[in-house]
Order: C-alpha cells, then sequence, then structure tokens
C-alpha cells in the first residue's frame, strides 16, 4: 500500500536504503612499494638496510621492503621485531603460533606464507594450522596454545580482551608473558597492514593460501 502526504495527497517517495559499499580486494594488484634500486636509497636508508641485513633476517625482505621508504621507522621496528619474534617469553611454538593468529586475522599471505613451515617445525600441528587458515577454532590444542588462541582472537575481533581470557593468560605465561603476547600480536598486525597496503607479492613459488574472511559489521 502507497503511504500519501498529509500535506499534498501524494504519494511519498520511499526512503532510499543506505547501501554498504561493496567491498574491493584491494589485496589484488600491482606492487606498490617495489624493491628500492641501490642508486635510489639514501644514506639513511643505506644504513638501515646494512643493519638489517646483520641481524637473524639477513636481508631487506618483505615489510622492510616498504618500510625502507622510512628508514628510521624500519629501524625501530626491526629491533623491536627481534625481540619479539626470537627473545620473547612465550618460546618459539607459542610465538608462531600467535603469528599465524594474526596473519589470519588480516589476510596476510605473505606473513602466513614465511611462517607456516615454522610453525609446523616448532611443533604446532598441521590439524591446529588448517583450522585457523578457514577460520575455525582448532578442535585440539595443547592448553597453553588453547590460551593463545582464545587471547588473540577476542583481542583481533573485538579489541578487547575479556576477563576469562586475560586470567587464563596470565596464570599461564606471567605478566610478562602477557604483555610479550599482546606486543607480538600487535607488532605482526603492523607488518601486515604494512604488506596489504604496499601489496607486497608473495615469495617466489608460493601461492596464496587464505581465503577471505567475511566481513563483521561494526557499529557506527
Amino acid at each position: 500500500m502507497t503511504r500519501k502526504s498529509r500535506t499534498t495527497g501524494r504519494a511519498a517517495p520511499r526512503a532510499r536504503r543506505k547501501t554498504r559499499p561493496a567491498a574491493r580486494d584491494d589485496a589484488r594488484g600491482p606492487d606498490r612499494l617495489p624493491p628500492l634500486r641501490d642508486d635510489e636509497l639514501s644514506a639513511a636508508q643505506r644504513a638501515a638496510a646494512a643493519e638489517l641485513a646483520a641481524g637473524p633476517r639477513g636481508g631487506v625482505v618483505g615489510p622492510f621492503i616498504a618500510a625502507l621508504r622510512s628508514p628510521e621507522l624500519m629501524s625501530r621496528l626491526q629491533r623491536l621485531g627481534e625481540y619479539l619474534r626470537y627473545r620473547n617469553g612465550l618460546g618459539p611454538r607459542l610465538t608462531e603460533l600467535a603469528i599465524l593468529i594474526t596473519a589470519r586475522a588480516w589476510t596476510q599471505q605473505f606473513e602466513w606464507a614465511m611462517h607456516v613451515d615454522e610453525a609446523r617445525a616448532r611443533g604446532v600441528a598441521p590439524a591446529t594450522i588448517a583450522a585457523i587458515a578457514r577460520g575455525h577454532r582448532p578442535a585440539r590444542m595443547a592448553d597453553d596454545e588453547a590460551v593463545v588462541y582464545d587471547f588473540l582472537r577476542e583481542l583481533h575481533e573485538t579489541q578487547v580482551v575479556s576477563d576469562a581470557a586475560y586470567a587464563r593468560a596470565l596464570a599461564a605465561f606471567g605478566e610478562t608473558g602477557v604483555v610479550d603476547l599482546t606486543a607480538l600480536a600487535g607488532y605482526y598486525a603492523t607488518l601486515a597492514m604494512i604488506l596489504n597496503v604496499a601489496r607486497t607479492p608473495l615469495p617466489p613459488g608460493k601461492r596464496p593460501s587464505l581465503r577471505a574472511l567475511p566481513r563483521r559489521r561494526r557499529p557506527r
């Protein structure tokens, strides 16, 4: 039934529904921030690249290719990452698990590809990795892995952590471990954002492993 205007008697125009813009797959496309040539590097960029190459990474790769555009940022970032990846209080197995959870949250193909084999080598079960890749909670995990998964899933999805998840993480890892776990997720989220913005391609021979997850509606 058509609703009429009280003042004119004419059919009132229907209110237009607000439509959300269609999601675009901006992850696909040319590399926005490709490797710089040697003759393009400033003195500060050369120094930052040399510092990175002298460490455990061995060169300017992945997110650091884009980050080299801001050499002081890259230098500070990679030093933070060296602690968080190699020397934090969680140990390598839980570290690699946390990195995969974060890569999955951001659908970051490069980050996933560079860490999935290391996660297996460090003892994360293939079934756990497969479930995370699909966006599901793994059915079977070690107790400490379940603590990491639940903590980070809440943090990534809701931007907060419940008292219950915090209490479990505190009991498992102590205050230092909770802070290290939070910072680890934040660091790899930062790298994921840089990689996604730059559209850094996968390493040669690697194929995308992660499907896009459904976008959740956020309150306005």
